[in-house]
């Protein structure tokens, strides 16, 4: 596979590469990141390689990390062949109580704001970064529409937001004749699977490509952890790494390196090659600090997982089921009483009637 073999994006015509390039690593402002040279480095890398996806938000670096994307097309072109994305939810200015959020002055504010330090006209994808209780969907889905309608959005697109009321959101978008979702950004790794339970199910039955974030964990599946390898500090600053150390998470580690060694591959390969392989996933989000960290994520795009392989990982991973699936995987015999539909077979469910004459 290479960057070039693009994708459309769940149920739309957008054409994007299969690894997006992240961006929340471009600038140092919160403390750690990629200095400008080296984000233009990253840019030059994926760009020259094929890639066309890069994404990244209002927030990321105090709104330099979007500065930094601005300057660079600006300076350099290409923009047009670009599908550059970016998030609205997120504030930069504190106490004000309209500068974040999905209402429609904030949106407004924030796309305006995108705009200027983007350096463009549109956006390709725009992205509701978080879930925001305190605003009705249908209102976020209207100006959202508006957006669309008015050229300066091309595609719409939804982060780290409940499956229910992403579903709410698109049904409102769908029978009012406003611009729908076509994507769905949620953490999805090896070590985060829960996802699978509803955020999954839910986004393929509704037409959303997913874009998974942190498809190594942090860092965690990148060979640099293990029961006894902690890089010294590591885990007080990256966040959600340290209280991921569990036995658990070393276990997954440790099965991502034995199948790595046997393809003669690296942990970090494997884990995106696994998170690229799942179903309705569209293009998992690099984000790294470093050319090196980018071109050996890259080279994820030439491993091939063999299905047993593929079943070792998925073994050694599997999320404990919630209510209600840990339920229902016990109602199939009462729904299908031994009868094989779909390809799905179920056992005789015992208390069923064995004859028409002990049915009521």
């Amino acid at each position: 596979m290479k960057l070039t073999d693009y994708r459309t994006l769940g149920r739309s015509g957008l054409r994007v590469s299969p690894l997006c390039l992240g961006t929340m690593t471009f600038g140092s402002d919160w403390g750690w990141g990629a200095d400008v040279a080296e984000s233009r480095t990253m840019l030059d890398c994926y760009l020259e390689a094929g890639g066309n996806f890069i994404d990244t938000a209002n927030i990321y670096t105090k709104g330099h990390s979007e500065a930094i994307l601005g300057d660079y097309f600006a300076e350099r072109g290409g923009r047009n062949r670009a599908v550059l994305a970016t998030k609205f939810c997120g504030s930069l200015y504190r106490g004000d109580p309209n500068a974040g959020g999905a209402g429609r002055k904030a949106i407004q504010q924030q796309l305006e704001q995108s705009l200027r330090r983007l350096r463009t006209d549109y956006v390709d994808l725009y992205w509701m970064h978080f879930h925001d209780p305190h605003t009705p969907i249908e209102e976020t889905m209207r100006v959202l529409d508006d957006l669309v309608r008015a050229g300066k959005v091309r595609y719409l697109g939804v982060s780290d937001t409940p499956a229910w009321k992403v579903a709410q959101g698109q049904a409102e978008a769908l029978c009012r004749g406003w611009s729908p979702f076509v994507a769905l950004q949620i953490e999805y790794s090896l070590i985060e699977r829960t996802v699978e339970h509803d955020l999954l199910p839910m986004a393929q039955a509704n037409g959303l490509g997913v874009t998974p974030w942190s498809p190594l964990r942090g860092g965690l599946l990148t060979g640099k952890y293990g029961r006894n390898r902690q890089p010294q500090g590591e885990g007080r600053h990256v966040p959600g790494v340290s209280k991921s150390l569990t036995d658990r998470n070393y276990t997954i580690i440790e099965t991502a390196e034995a199948v790595a060694a046997e393809l003669g591959s690296g942990v970090a390969q494997v884990a995106l090659a696994w998170v690229l392989s799942r179903p309705g996933v569209a293009s998992p989000i690099l984000g790294a600090r470093t050319l090196a960290q980018l071109k050996d994520n890259l080279q994820a795009l030439d491993l091939q997982l063999p299905p047993e392989m593929v079943t070792r990982l998925d073994a050694v991973s599997e999320p404990a089921p919630i209510f209600p699936h840990g339920f229902l995987a016990n109602t199939k015999h009462m729904m299908q009483s031994g009868a094989t539909i779909n390809g799905v077979t179920s056992d005789p469910w015992s208390l069923a009637p064995s004859s028409d004459q002990e049915r009521w």
